[in-house]
């Protein structure tokens, strides 16, 4: 495709998360047809030229970049056609690109979206839990707390719950799910299309066991279950963690956290909480 064949603007663009023979026709075509690629890194991106028989002038733009990073980008697409790709996969899902895209469709510049692969959307379709609702809130934060917090923000939600996650922070986060979210079936989906592609659901404590014996590499995505039919709250373990939370909050705060934890009213709570607290 000559380059004169795509109008001026923004490409995004999607490329294989792993097996490079997942490139759709029509991501082969505009990146053959795109004077200039943006990308997080042009190692990675070169190989993917390689494969398809291209050599493209190819720019830097990852989280690192600058605004005049993005103003040089925007200043080439009102005159040719530019590409944006991720290291894999879709471009912007957890991936650098939010901010071109933003400033590109404010000055006016025309911006199309080429679709393929997307890790979450391949782990989904492998793990065998509901997807009629999902919530995909990226990578889990690295610290313990936070991590946990987290995870009890998304407690109540009926919808499978997806995240990133990489090798050495697997088994810590398996931990925190299992302390948190305790009888939730999980999945681990690694290695997405490449050959040692890998699916393995159970509990929380199952996977702990495995991949602290078969310590995991590759790009990882967790997927939680949600949760079951709700019964009837047990008294004891709502006032268990209300103790528990006033001991570190005020009773407004401490009836919010344990209403969104475990779905229930945060009035009665509150009420609740004030009876304890004296």
């Amino acid at each position: 495709m000559d380059t004169s064949m795509l109008e001026p603007g923004l490409y995004i663009v999607a490329t294989p998360i792993g097996n490079l023979g997942d490139v759709t026709l029509r991501s082969a075509e505009v990146l053959a047809g795109c004077a200039l690629i943006a990308c997080e890194d042009t190692r990675v991106t070169g190989r993917l030229l390689h494969h398809l028989g291209l050599s493209k002038k190819m720019q830097r733009y990852d989280d690192h970049a600058d605004a005049g990073a993005r103003d040089r980008l925007l200043e080439a697409m009102e005159h040719q056609p530019v590409a944006l790709v991720s290291d894999a996969g879709t471009p912007l899902i957890s991936d650098p690109g939010y901010r071109l895209v933003r400033a590109a469709r404010e000055a006016g510049i025309k911006v199309t979206s080429i679709p393929g692969p997307s890790a979450l959307v391949t782990a989904l379709t492998l793990a065998g839990l509901p997807t009629d609702r999902f919530l995909f809130a990226g990578f889990l934060p690295s610290k313990a707390k936070a991590r946990e917090d987290a995870l009890r923000e998304f407690a109540a939600l009926r919808a499978t719950l997806v995240f990133y996650e990489t090798g050495p922070r697997l088994v810590a986060s398996l931990e925190a799910i299992a302390a948190v979210l305790a009888g939730r079936e999980v999945a681990v989906a690694r290695e997405l299309t490449k050959l040692y592609e890998e699916c393995r659901s159970g509990s929380a404590e199952d996977l702990i066991a495995h991949y602290r014996e078969h310590p995991p590499r590759g790009e990882i995505v967790l997927l939680i279950g949600p949760p079951g039919e709700a019964g009837p709250p047990d008294a004891d373990k709502i006032e268990a963690a209300m103790r528990a939370a006033l001991a570190e909050m005020s009773p407004s705060q401490a009836a919010s956290t344990v209403a969104k934890a475990h779905g229930l009213d945060r009035k009665t709570l509150y009420a609740q909480a004030m009876a304890l607290k004296s």
